[in-house]
């Protein structure tokens, strides 16, 4: 019989081989995200730009001001979102579960309509956001852990709770944005999903998640493996199962709030990263919860390259800006989503 480490041994080293794939793959990705734009920039004085040593004086100032910080933040972000879903499937043993079907995303960005709409808040992202944004994601999760989850553990049930207290959320959104129509200008964005006008601010805010949240959710991998072996294996390897199972769908929560606050409600990054990586490197959080992180940052930034090749008026006699990339990941999104729906349904 071929012990654990043989077994792993062509996942190993398809983790090594893609993951410099996709690594390189970002990087060709970061410098043309850079250079798209109003003034498009070669890669040559992109890269020149970021190392101080710009063909013209402006470029500078358009890469370092202006893009820079909004490539980072969808680089972080997407590994963010990627992450959290790689944790919920984990968790729900569901291969669909992702941060936006399972209510996150909607109780986060129902609060921050809340801060915006009625605590006096602005659209503009402050230090307060994030809290509104994890006060709503961990309210949501938590509703759906205890109306959700089973003694017996069923992840269907969890799913099927998730999706229902996803709706609910999202319809308590619309009904705010119609009673205050005036502000739908300003929180629409909010609910789709943008990184139209991300500077340094944004930035400012983000990266500290990132850097507390990421660390704490890869080190998860050891739970989440238990867990994924079933609820009796993991009580009898000692796992505390509903401490463990509590404690991951709260990181989700915060990885997810964290990125919501400042791109919005972008749908499926949760779910095509993980589903991708599942594919490449296999079931073991260890490899799979790092790789989904890569993946989705990787289909985030492709995404908003796309979206910015595409320019729509957002308002009736506005001016043209880029499409919102919570669109784009939309429509690549729900064709993914009702594939591995079919795929599933008919095993």
């Amino acid at each position: 019989m071929m012990d654990r480490s043989t077994m792993d041994a062509p996942y190993t080293r398809r983790f090594r081989i893609w993951g410099l794939f996709f690594l390189l793959g970002l990087t060709v990705f970061f410098i043309l995200h850079i250079a798209l734009g109003q003034v498009s920039l070669s890669p040559r004085e992109v890269v020149m730009a970021l190392l101080n040593n710009q063909v013209e004086p402006f470029h500078r100032q358009i890469v370092w001001e202006l893009r820079l910080p909004r490539t980072l933040i969808a680089l972080v972000a997407g590994a963010m979102l990627g992450l959290a879903g790689a944790i919920l499937q984990s968790v729900t043993r569901n291969p669909l579960a992702e941060p936006g079907l399972l209510g996150v995303s909607a109780g986060s960005v129902l609060m921050l309509v809340v801060f915006i709409t009625y605590i006096g808040g602005s659209a503009n992202l402050t230090v307060q956001t994030p809290l509104f944004a994890l006060a709503g994601g961990i309210l949501s999760v938590t509703v759906i852990y205890l109306l959700g989850w089973s003694r017996r553990g069923d992840a269907l049930r969890f799913a099927i709770i998730g999706l229902l207290v996803s709706a609910f959320l999202s319809a308590c959104t619309s009904l705010i944005l119609l009673r205050h129509s005036e502000a739908i200008g300003s929180i629409l964005l909010w609910t789709i999903g943008s990184l139209n006008g991300r500077v340094w601010v944004h930035w400012n805010i983000l990266w500290p998640w990132f850097l507390i949240m990421v660390p704490v959710g890869l080190m998860s991998a050891g739970l989440a493996n238990a867990l994924q072996l079933g609820d009796g294996i993991a009580r009898g390897i000692g796992v505390p199962v509903r401490p463990a199972r509590a404690g991951l769908l709260l990181i989700a929560a915060l990885l997810t709030a964290g990125a919501v606050s400042i791109v919005g409600a972008v749908g499926f990054i949760g779910l095509m990263g993980p589903h991708i990586a599942r594919q490449i490197v296999g079931q073991d959080a260890r490899r799979l919860f790092p790789f989904s992180a890569l993946v989705a940052a990787w289909i985030l930034v492709g995404s908003d390259i796309l979206s910015q090749g595409l320019s729509i008026p957002l308002f009736e006699g506005g001016r043209p800006a880029s499409l919102p990339v919570g669109a784009v990941t939309a429509f690549i999104g729900a064709p993914f989503f009702l594939y591995l729906a079919r795929k599933h349904i008919k095993r």
